[in-house]
């Protein structure tokens, strides 16, 4: 018999979960900055309410419907279809993504160790980038971190839903939310912290005539949410009946969002406030702010904080990610939880080696100028994901009976139903597709 959720609360407290990660804190922090701060949260926002929560419906109604993994989900009633390479898709996105994602989340918890033993502060005198660069180009201590992130999410899966996934969220959810509220008080009473937080809510309208801008919102509302990555579809198939998708949906986004621009007001007031560069790119984390937290009281509790609060949070996504393979391997090959979660941990550890060694000793391997990390990332979160959002969005839109999808999401035959419908059918498909035009280059 299939496990399901103990509670519509754990499952919703562990969705968000799933939803808050490195894209929320490592990721839209430097996404946000190099993209014009408030005009991008708008347009962050608007993908989010329209693309976004829609394709979230459609994705936890595809999962409980089949009750089985991601492939089964476009399989039920389809058998003979070429939809189940749809399911695929969104399987093997979720194991690119945690193969790079485990490589970054080991660099959080190496900075964890950094802070509490005193050595990444003690490196203040030859400069955080130095730092940095020294571990992310050493030949395997990036290694060794990955790996121990990847034992740590693969430790959790092994125990089941209830036992593990659900548990473990019900723990670092409420710590997390407390943690970065506080560093968000913290951080806008700084002098100088008000520039930080105009940046987050104060629009520069230029940006709204940079097609870039919009294809990065909308790859950062993927990779935030999680849609695309058949995370949802997997969790929605340990859902009962009793718990109602578009309420659970909407707890989901808002609690991702919130999170989100909480994390912003976290970092923002802080760079400003000490003369740090708000569009840094990726290392803003990992240089930029070591620097700021050097210069504030307390500075290295603070910092000691804020990176257990970013390798946490990493933990809770790669938990979701590594479920997707998990129970695909569970289903096809009726192999026990533990067994499953070996062999899917060392495929996404091995494939995650060239994300690790980018900087290193494969430093020279670029594709279009750039890193094999970044590669991965950019061609899973402007492309891949989008993609296994569209195939979603067409067959719930599409494929399924309109009745059958009311019902199934627990719309019915309602005004917001119907919204939902017509979003899904033909606003969704219609706005990625644009999009990834853009993306491709092909207008």
């Amino acid at each position: 018999m299939r496990e399901q959720w103990g509670s519509s609360a754990g499952f919703v407290i562990a969705t968000i979960g799933a939803a808050v990660g490195l894209g929320n804190i490592w990721r839209f922090a430097y996404v946000t900055g190099e993209n014009g701060g408030a005009a991008f949260l708008l347009i962050y926002l608007g993908f989010v309410l329209v693309i976004g929560l829609p394709l979230m419906i459609a994705e936890l109604t595809l999962g409980r419907r089949a009750g089985s993994d991601a492939i089964a989900a476009f399989e039920k009633g389809h058998e003979s279809s070429v939809w189940r390479y749809a399911g695929w898709l969104g399987v093997i996105a979720a194991g690119l993504i945690l193969s790079y994602y485990a490589v970054i989340a080991g660099w959080a918890l190496r900075y964890v160790f950094g802070a509490a033993t005193g050595g990444l502060w003690r490196s203040s005198g030859t400069g955080f980038g130095a730092y940095f660069e020294a571990f992310i180009s050493h030949a395997f201590e990036p290694i060794l971190w990955q790996a121990a992130m990847l034992a740590a999410a693969g430790l959790v899966v092994s125990a089941g839903i209830k036992g593990g996934i659900e548990r473990i969220n019900r723990w670092l959810m409420p710590a997390l939310a407390m943690i970065v509220v506080l560093l968000a008080a913290f951080s806008v009473t700084l002098p100088g912290g008000t520039r930080g937080v105009a940046f987050i809510l104060a629009p520069d309208w230029n940006a709204f005539s940079r097609p870039a801008v919009y294809l990065n919102a909308l790859g950062q509302a993927f990779f935030s949410l999680g849609v695309g990555m058949a995370v949802f579809i997997t969790y929605g198939s340990y859902l009962d009946r009793r718990t109602s998708i578009p309420r659970a949906a909407v707890a989901v986004a808002a609690g991702d969002t919130l999170f989100a621009i909480l994390a912003g007001l976290a970092i923002f007031p802080a760079v400003f406030a000490f003369g740090g560069d708000p569009a840094a790119g990726p290392r803003l984390a990992f240089i930029t702010l070591p620097q700021v937290f050097t210069q504030m009281p307390g500075g290295s509790v603070i910092g000691l904080v804020f990176f257990l609060l970013l390798a946490a949070a990493a933990l809770t996504s790669m938990i979701s990610l590594l479920e997707v393979p998990v129970s695909v391997v569970v289903h096809r090959t009726r192999r026990s939880r533990s067994r499953a979660v070996t062999i899917v941990t060392l495929a996404v550890f091995l494939a995650g080696l060239p994300s690790a060694l980018s900087y290193g000793v494969l430093e020279r391997w670029k594709i279009g100028g750039l890193p094999l990390l970044d590669l991965v990332d950019q061609a899973t979160s402007n492309i891949l994901l989008p993609l296994c959002g569209l195939a979603c969005a067409v067959f719930v839109g599409w494929r399924l009976a309109t009745a059958t999808a009311l019902a199934d999401a627990d719309l019915g035959s309602t005004r917001v139903g119907w919204v939902w419908w017509w979003l899904l059918r033909v606003v969704v498909p219609a706005t990625i597709v644009l999009i990834l035009l853009r993306s491709l280059a092909w207008l």
